[in-house]
């Protein structure tokens, strides 16, 4: 029997195993791959607090886990295929074997959605790129495309600016699906040019990104854009299916808390991307876990 499970081994899911086992919890972890999340595959941070040179992606998740396991907290590598609830307690059913645990705690993080189109995995982290806050300051001077028309790739393609020279925006569509007013922002910057009624075909490249293919969807015919990078807001896919049946989902899958980061379900808390929320970055996720391990202690403390 263990008071916290934390599903998903990433800046939140450690954060939370770091104060659950620092609190004296009897805490598990459990990650069906490598610790660290899509913060470990991120080459360089350049805005996690403390750092003031940066940090590499893997090495800032290394020492988050060394610290994790420094307080006690048991990892365990395994994927977990069911979560249920028993009474007051929980069972996580994984390939191994079936965990007993007072509280849970789901980091399972969000996944973006990928073009699948030729280049894409091949550039991943050399000009492919899902988040402008995260790699925009490596494009200083260059060209970079960003691909959709919500208000993501918009608002995201509009701090690019402060960075690259050009800005395109490939949209399968005549018209952006952002709100009027961020519409009007990028349409006033003179660094952003519209690609309109395209997809992107292929990201070209040698070493890094060289360029794109893109494809007009009325005539289907095909051109050639020399761009230094990538940049993808199609949307992401929360990793939130273990929970469908126990919590309570916005309409995009993503898990509704309170400020707590408790869900629908007592007991049951969820932090970092899988949740609701406006800014999904490594400081915020390390909060999310921060707090989702305070108010399962708090919990624990009440059901006694």
């Amino acid at each position: 029997m263990y008071d916290v499970a934390i599903i998903g081994g990433g800046p939140a899911g450690l954060t939370a195993g770091i104060y659950a086992a620092r609190a004296k919890l009897k805490s598990v972890l459990i990650e069906r791959g490598m610790t660290g999340g899509l913060a470990a595959t991120t080459e360089f941070i350049e805005n996690y607090p403390g750092f003031s040179e940066g940090i590499g992606g893997p090495e800032l998740m290394s020492r988050m886990e060394a610290q994790a396991r420094r307080f006690g907290l048991e990892i365990l590598n395994s994927n977990v295929e069911d979560l249920k609830k028993d009474n007051l307690n929980f069972i996580v059913k994984t390939e191994d074997a079936e965990i007993k645990t007072r509280t849970v705690i789901v980091a399972t993080g969000a996944q973006p959605q990928r073009l699948n189109v030729r280049g894409e995995e091949t550039f991943h982290g050399r000009g492919v790129s899902y988040c402008a806050t995260c790699d925009g300051a490596f494009f200083k001077d260059k060209r970079v495309a960003v691909v959709g028309g919500g208000d993501a790739a918009v608002e995201e393609a509009m701090f690019l600016t402060k960075f690259a020279t050009r800005v395109f925006i490939i949209h399968r569509r005549g018209e952006l699906r952002a709100t009027k007013i961020v519409q009007e922002r990028a349409r006033q910057n003179p660094r952003i040019e519209f690609i309109w009624h395209s997809v992107v075909d292929e990201i070209m490249g040698k070493e890094t990104v060289t360029g794109v293919r893109i494809k007009d969807v009325r005539t289907g015919q095909t051109s050639e854009l020399p761009v230094d990078g990538v940049f993808i807001y199609i949307g992401y896919s929360p990793n939130s299916s273990i929970v469908k049946e126990l919590v309570k989902l916005d309409e995009w899958g993503y898990i509704l808390t309170d400020a707590n980061m408790q869900t629908s379900c007592p007991g049951l808390f969820a932090a970092g991307d899988v949740r609701q929320k406006s800014l999904r970055q490594v400081v915020t996720a390390v909060a999310d876990g921060a707090i989702a391990a305070v108010s399962a202690e708090k919990y624990l403390e009440h059901n006694r």
